[in-house]
C-alpha cells in the first residue's frame, strides 16, 4: 500500500451525508494502526459544486471506468480490511493537485 494508490473498499452505510457503499478511493497514508486514511469517489457529477472535489478521468494508470469525482472534503480513516483489490494509481499531477487542496481545505 502506498499513497496515491487507488483500490476498491466496503464503505459501511452511515446515519449521514458521507459515501457508502463498493466505491474506490485513493490512499493517502501507508497505513497507521491497521488504518488508512483515503478520499472516497463517486460518479455523481453534481458532487462538483461542492468545494473541495477533483474530477478524475479514467485512464490506463488510474484503472477508473468512468470520469469520478474525488471528495476530498469527505476525507476519512477506515480499517485496512476494508480494502478491496488495488485497481490503479493516480497520476502524480493530479496527487499533487489534490495534495494542495487538503492544504487549503485544512489550512496548513
Amino acid at each position: 500500500m502506498k499513497k496515491g494508490e487507488i483500490r476498491l473498499v466496503e464503505i459501511p452505510a452511515s446515519n449521514g451525508h458521507e459515501q457508502s457503499g463498493l466505491r474506490p478511493v485513493i490512499l493517502l497514508s501507508a497505513g497507521e494502526a491497521n488504518t488508512v486514511v483515503v478520499i472516497p469517489f463517486t460518479t455523481n457529477m453534481t458532487s462538483l459544486r461542492f468545494n473541495h472535489t477533483v474530477e478524475i478521468h479514467p485512464s490506463p494508470e488510474n484503472g477508473l471506468s468512468t470520469i469520478s469525482v474525488a471528495l476530498v472534503f469527505q476525507i476519512r480513516a477506515i480499517d485496512c480490511k476494508r480494502l478491496l483489490r488495488k485497481i490503479g494509481e493516480l497520476e502524480a499531477d493530479m496527487m499533487q493537485k489534490i495534495n494542495e487542496m487538503i492544504k487549503v481545505m485544512l489550512s496548513i
